[in-house]
């Protein structure tokens, strides 16, 4: 059991000289244990199962050619960093050659952004992270690709066989038809349908004019997608983190996400993928509720996993009443019963889903996601504290784990609007530039990278949060109870105790208002997680047990868990 300091071991023995209390639970809101899976089932789990992954904007991490990028480079000499905090995998956002800042837009599947080295730099990281146990999943785009491919100039030229590569219409569909952003209300269909004027025609592009959306029905596309995921497999990545897996067909107005021709050709790329490695992994993002989401299992044919985006709703909104963060691409109902604890119901709504508990991620937030601590209220302490609470909330439900980078430490953000803001280099030390890099201007500085102009917000949020203290990794590496050792805590307790895993079970419970007691148990080893939701200390000597050691155990005191304090208390 990893002990955190020599006061949680101290306050650890403590409490195991308390006495039982029965359990006085005002507000129950579960019944039982939900099961989340047969034990036998761990036997024979797949590596993700139950993995950690770090995502990674790479221009964001760590610069080591002075240039203000983060670069592959910078990414290998950080692969210790990770191994510490206990990673297993990491998803990399996109590092093909593309003409943005982003890179979701690619002109060469085969190439990798000269911003970030060479593919020679590449390989050496995908063979320093092998080395050290760390898989590599790429973000892989095969909705749609840059205006400035070579492919999209030869269809709009009109030259075989390229013609066809993109959805083509003559004429711009009329307004009130059905047309528009699959995601949300919009009828427009100006906001889908773009017009080319070396064609003549109106292309196709879900997500704006510079992306234009593939003909995933045209088989000469399909071969070449199913080409370049060899090509990369063969380099020796783990899988692919597929982007708008929703939106890969369009068969009308009323048909432009959730196909079931959709979903057979996730079946059909799955079983090539396999074909070539039966090990490569495969995830998706389905930015929508969870029965939705669930269809991309396709019984078992279809993708190995997808993104629960409902829990970090859920657990945000657990810290933060009128937590926002809409589904920027996608469409989350928000909807609750109101019969069981949001993070009960939302287990629940997993297992009685068409897909197998195991097929969701958890996550908090990605890159396209406001920030944890950005959403939150609050001085920055308190900000923290609740931040650890979603920590908690997110590595006690069962599943694989997704974090993006920098939430380890409580990254925020400068202000709401362009992505860029949720984007921001990693504060590694209180050096210039918090460590990311030696260059004068970091590429969040670089004006030229960008379709719009910005004022220049990056030194006044930097020098702020420098100087408010302890939102470095340096600084929180040294701090025994800090939200990254808490991270580390966590990672750790996942994989030595056996009731965190998908096979142990489930259970929410609020013993008193603004006290949550979330309880996982696999064959009588038992962890239970105390999270004090308000703003006053709260007592909790009946939830003590002489059968359960804390810990994790700095916000405890007589008995009493400080305001926005967690307990965790383990059987031996």
């Amino acid at each position: 059991m990893l002990k955190t300091s020599l006061t949680a071991l101290a306050l650890a023995l403590a409490l195991t000289a308390c006495k039982p209390a029965p359990q006085q639970a005002t507000v129950v809101t579960a019944d039982k244990a939900v099961s989340a899976a047969p034990a036998s089932a761990v036997q024979q789990a797949p590596w993700w199962d139950d993995a950690v992954f770090y995502q990674i904007w790479p221009r964001s991490f760590y610069d080591t050619s002075g240039d203000g990028h983060g670069d592959f480079n910078g990414m290998t000499a950080k692969l210790p960093y990770l191994q510490e905090l206990g990673i297993d995998a990491i998803w990399l956002t996109p590092m093909f050659e593309a003409p943005s800042y982003h890179g979701y837009d690619f002109t060469e599947f085969y190439q990798v952004e000269s911003d970030y080295g060479s593919m020679a730099e590449f390989e050496a990281f995908i063979q320093a992270a092998d080395a050290k146990g760390m898989k590599v999943i790429l973000d892989l785009v095969i909705n749609h690709i840059s205006r400035e491919h070579e492919w999209f100039r030869k269809s709009a030229e009109g030259v075989a066989p390229y013609k066809d590569y993109f959805v083509w219409r003559k004429d711009l569909p009329a307004k009130g038809k059905g047309w528009g952003h699959a995601w949300d209300t919009n009828d427009n269909p100006e906001a889908v349908w773009h017009y080319d004027e070396r064609r003549g025609e109106y292309y196709y592009a879900a997500f704006g004019a510079t992306q234009p959306d593939l003909n995933l029905e045209h088989p000469d596309v399909v071969a070449e997608m199913k080409k370049m995921a060899k090509f990369w497999l063969d380099k020796g990545v783990a899988g692919f983190r597929l982007d708008a897996v929703r939106f890969v067909m369009e068969s009308g107005p009323d048909g432009q996400a959730d196909l079931p021709e959709t979903i057979d050709y996730w079946r059909d790329f799955n079983a090539y993928v396999k074909s070539i490695n039966p090990e490569a992994y495969l995830v998706g993002e389905a930015w929508v509720d969870i029965p939705v989401a669930a269809k991309y299992w396709g019984n078992g044919e279809g993708l190995d996993q997808g993104f629960d985006f409902e829990v970090g709703y859920k657990i945000i909104g657990q810290l933060q009443q009128d937590a926002g963060n809409s589904a920027q691409f996608g469409t989350i109902s928000g909807t609750q019963s109101g019969e069981l604890h949001p993070l009960q119901e939302n287990l629940q709504r997993r297992l009685d889903s068409s897909a197998p508990l195991a097929f969701f991620t958890p996550f908090l937030t990605n890159h396209d996601q406001e920030r944890v601590p950005f959403q939150l209220t609050g001085d920055r302490a308190t900000v923290l504290q609740k931040s650890k609470l979603a920590a908690a909330m997110l590595f006690s439900s069962p599943g694989t784990k997704y974090i993006y980078y920098g939430e380890e430490i409580g990254l925020t953000q400068a202000q709401s609007g362009h992505d860029v803001y949720k984007r921001a280099p990693m504060l590694w030390s209180t050096d210039s530039q918090g460590g990311f890099t030696q260059a004068p201007l970091s590429w969040v500085e670089q004006k030229e990278l960008f379709t719009i102009a910005f004022d220049n917000w990056w030194p006044d949020f930097l020098q702020q949060q420098l100087a408010q203290g302890g939102n470095t990794v340096a600084e929180q590496q040294s701090q025994p109870d800090s939200l990254w050792r808490l991270y580390q805590f966590l990672i750790a307790q996942k994989k030595q105790r056996p009731e965190l895993t998908l096979a142990g079970s489930y259970q929410v419970t609020e013993p008193a208002a603004g006290l949550l007691q979330i309880e996982r148990e696999l064959n009588g080893s038992k962890t239970r997680f105390l999270l004090n939701l308000s703003a006053e200390q709260q007592a909790i000597s009946n939830l003590l047990s002489n059968e359960l050691t804390a810990s994790w155990a700095f916000d405890l005191q007589d008995n009493q868990l400080s305001a926005y304090g967690l307990l965790v208390l383990q059987s031996n």
